[in-house]
């Protein structure tokens, strides 16, 4: 017996707009997730990492705030360098009133956007028919980032933030459609990468 793991026997390797679901990932962030992890082929997330899931999760714990949530986690495939990444969600109870840290850029997108060169974090306001007491507001994080210890950074920094910025308006972008937030939680059709 050699020591080589065995492949699980429902492995797929898929393009990132398959991610988390599928229709989740847009094709620009597709191409801002091979800018992060360097491949454009990733494990295919496991069926109950879904926008649709996360949706449904975060409905059932509104209007309470909660802690971050995964909505998916992207790996490389297998055989390849090591790269995780965690999109996740949380429900916040306003709109941030301090400013960002200094490793972070603001962007203008939703109530709050932020990216770093392994991280990003875009929060918008949702008023739906899906949440529980609709005349009120969920404030949602859509959070990327690099599950790492913390490294210099490889590659372009302003490339990698608009990297991480680009994924994370996209997978907010399709949770404000799957909830139906009025005007797409006050989200643009494309990301916003120029500084506030």
């Amino acid at each position: 017996m050699d020591g080589t793991p065995k492949t699980p026997k429902d492995y797929k390797v898929v393009g990132g707009t398959q991610l988390c679901g599928g229709g989740v990932v847009t094709a620009d962030a597709s191409r801002a997730l091979k800018a992060i992890t360097g491949t454009s082929r990733f494990e295919a997330s496991a069926d109950e990492y879904t926008v649709a899931q996360a949706a449904a999760h975060l409905v059932a714990a509104f209007p309470a705030t909660t802690v971050t949530k995964d909505v998916c986690r992207v790996y490389t495939p297998i055989g390849t360098p090591d790269f995780d990444l965690r999109i996740t969600w949380r429900l916040a109870d306003g709109v941030p009133a301090d400013p960002p840290a200094p490793n972070f850029t603001q962007l203008k997108m939703g109530e709050d956007a932020v990216t770093a060169v392994d991280k990003a974090y875009v929060q918008f306001a949702c008023r739906s028919d899906r949440l529980l007491n609709s005349s009120s507001v969920a404030h949602i994080v859509i959070g990327v980032q690099h599950w790492a210890v913390p490294t210099e950074p490889e590659g372009d920094v302003e490339v990698l933030k608009d990297a991480y910025a680009t994924v994370a308006h996209s997978v907010s972008l399709a949770m404000a459609e799957e909830l139906g937030c009025e005007r797409n939680g006050g989200l643009p059709a494309r990301p916003v990468l120029d500084p506030a």
